[in-house]
């Protein structure tokens, strides 16, 4: 789980950002693991036709218009593809959910770049809210409605979502399978670990090849537990 990939040198105080030629050295680890970095939707559909070894998710998450600046051309360098999630109602505008320092984000025609330059675009929301404890319409708004804004921005159907902060519950998850999503991914969680909640590890500016490595390791351990 990526968010911001930038060589700026303002503040960070959330540690969004990771630089991109600290991008460049993670994705090389990677490579001298045998494993090649993918969108989450061509992973999982690998795994169902099991045929997912070797392959690991590279995910994005706000859809930061840093992205397609310089995310892009390293994962283009390196053979790799990701998935970014958008926050549709805030496409074109900044991460005003954060306090603390604004980033720009992609609009629309951005982020039809980013699909036809053959990454995964998925939603994240439509305001970037807290979704457990919402009631049903709010929900709806949030998940089901962020899922037909995208598709109307990318005129394609949209499989992936992301519930922002990492927050969800039953209400939440059931929501994204109501709203057609084929999956959707969770930070930290490893307590359910089905479609719907498939969890993902931080991945920030400190992350040398030796650290990435041991992440995977404790991922994959912490995955095999709730199998």
């Amino acid at each position: 789980m990526y968010h911001s990939i930038s060589p700026a040198t303002t503040p960070d105080p959330h540690l969004l950002r990771v630089h991109p030629h600290r991008l460049g050295a993670q994705l090389r680890a990677l490579r001298r693991l045998r494993l090649r970095g993918v969108s989450l939707a061509e992973l999982v559909a690998a795994r169902d036709r099991g045929e997912g070894a070797g392959l690991v998710a590279l995910t994005f998450d706000d859809g930061y218009l840093d992205f397609l600046e310089y995310a892009v051309p390293v994962l283009d360098r390196h053979g790799m593809t990701g998935t970014v999630y958008v926050v549709t109602d805030r496409l074109g505008g900044e991460n005003d959910w954060d306090e603390g320092p604004r980033l720009p984000l992609m609009d629309a025609d951005q982020v039809r770049r980013v699909a036809a330059a053959g990454h995964e675009v998925g939603s994240h929301s439509a305001t970037h809210a807290h979704l457990s404890g919402l009631d049903a319409a709010a929900l709806r708004a949030e998940v089901a409605g962020s899922r037909a804004t995208l598709e109307d921005v990318l005129g394609a159907p949209v499989h992936g979502f992301c519930y922002p902060y990492g927050d969800v519950d039953a209400a939440a998850a059931d929501a994204a399978r109501d709203a057609g999503y084929d999956h959707a991914c969770v930070t930290r969680d490893y307590s359910v670990g089905d479609r719907h909640t498939l969890p993902r590890f931080y991945v920030g500016q400190r992350d040398t090849g030796p650290r990435l490595a041991a992440k995977l390791v404790r991922h994959l351990v912490a995955r095999a537990r709730v199998r």
